[in-house]
């Protein structure tokens, strides 16, 4: 769940990190009156879930309040990186003295998170790792000690920062922490973390994202509305029938139950040379209408040539999830090729209803693979 730059920044005030004077405006009168109120030159960005928004022209600074009424025409209703911009946070143009990076994100490979900081903000992490690594400094959190100051005060060292600058740099690595931790984040970012001309840190762009399986315990988070903001329609209809789907650029549908079972299939597809369209997880239990929904949906995709329905049964009884492939094949008014292969519990009573309709069983998971490839190619 990614929140908005203007979401991120309203956590990160309440845990006393400074941004800069802003508001919402959803309207050219509504941020000519903002600029008006912050009486200074300001910028006004493109409220997107997409980084990326200032090379695109989401993002746009601004001298006075009647210049941003006039930006705010173009910008409101426009296109930005393929988001349609409805609200822009209207915020006073920070005098900058100097930018630097701060993250909390999640090392996957260590199973743990990782705390980022850098001398050199303003650009993506990757690139000032690629150009500069030597500007970079990463502290691997032992999760059941935590990240303390003192741990941010020692990863600083080797910027050789002034006492005053080191130990607030040092704090906001500790609140992100914190945020982090109340939060249930993926990431906490600020980029770029400034000191202004007075010698204050500020944030001057946010980003958090919020891990979905957490979001039940944080309702006033779902209540904003930012959940599924990046849903395509089909992704969007999925999630209200609580089917675990995510769209792809393929051709190839792809069916399991089980997340491994599924990302197998798909990097199978990919080696015999097809296209996965989706990434579709039935989950256990293998309800009929649930599975039936679920082929109905991945079918309906226009750009998919042919569906792949690849179950082990376990407590998912494969007769129920044979049934659902028929009664799909049926009720569909999208024809699409089947390739099915259900093993494990009452195999034999599916392969016996499948082949009553006219639908074959595959054994093999390569075979049924390899077919589905075939099909997808024709």
């Amino acid at each position: 769940m990614k929140l908005f730059e203007f979401e991120a920044k309203n956590i990160l005030r309440q845990y006393g990190i400074l941004i800069p004077r802003g508001s919402i405006a959803g309207s050219p009168a509504e941020a000519q009156a903002a600029a008006q109120e912050i009486g200074k030159p300001a910028v006004l960005k493109s409220q997107i879930l997409v980084s990326g928004r200032g090379k695109s022209g989401g993002i746009v600074f601004v001298s006075d309040a009647k210049e941003a009424g006039e930006v705010a025409t173009n910008l409101l209703g426009s296109t930005v990186k393929g988001c349609v911009v409805d609200c822009l946070l209207v915020e006073e143009r920070l005098d900058i003295a100097a930018q630097f990076y701060a993250s909390l994100a999640i090392d996957r490979g260590a199973g743990t998170y990782i705390v980022l900081a850098s001398t050199s903000g303003g650009v993506d992490i990757e690139e000032i790792a690629r150009a500069s690594p030597e500007k970079i400094v990463r502290h691997q959190v032992d999760i059941t000690v935590g990240f303390s100051k003192k741990d941010a005060v020692s990863m600083l060292k080797c910027f050789h920062l002034d006492k005053a600058d080191a130990g607030a740099f040092a704090d906001i690595l500790t609140t992100l922490y914190k945020i982090a931790m109340d939060y249930d984040t993926e990431l906490v970012e600020i980029n770029p973390l400034v000191k202004t001309a007075s010698g204050r840190f500020a944030a001057a762009d946010a980003r958090i994202i919020v891990d979905d399986n957490a979001v039940f315990r944080h309702p006033e988070l779902a209540a904003r509305g930012s959940l599924g903001m990046e849903d395509t329609p089909r992704e969007a209809s999925a999630r209200k029938q609580n089917l675990a789907y995510v769209d792809l650029d393929g051709d190839i549908g792809i069916i399991g139950n089980g997340a491994g079972l599924v990302m197998a299939a798909i990097d199978m597809v990919q080696l015999f040379g097809g296209r996965p369209g989706n990434f579709l997880d039935l989950g256990g239990g293998g309800q009929a209408e649930k599975t039936k929904l679920g082929i109905m949906l991945v079918m309906a995709k226009p750009e998919i040539k042919a569906v792949l329905v690849n179950i082990l049964g376990g407590i998912t009884r494969c007769d129920l999830v044979a049934e659902a492939v028929v009664q799909a094949h049926n009720e569909s008014s999208i024809k699409k090729s089947l390739v099915i292969r259900v093993s494990g519990t009452n195999e034999d009573e599916a392969a016996r209803i499948l082949r009553q309709a006219g639908i074959n069983n595959y054994h093999s998971m390569e075979e049924a693979i390899k077919e589905v490839v075939k099909l997808g190619a024709s």
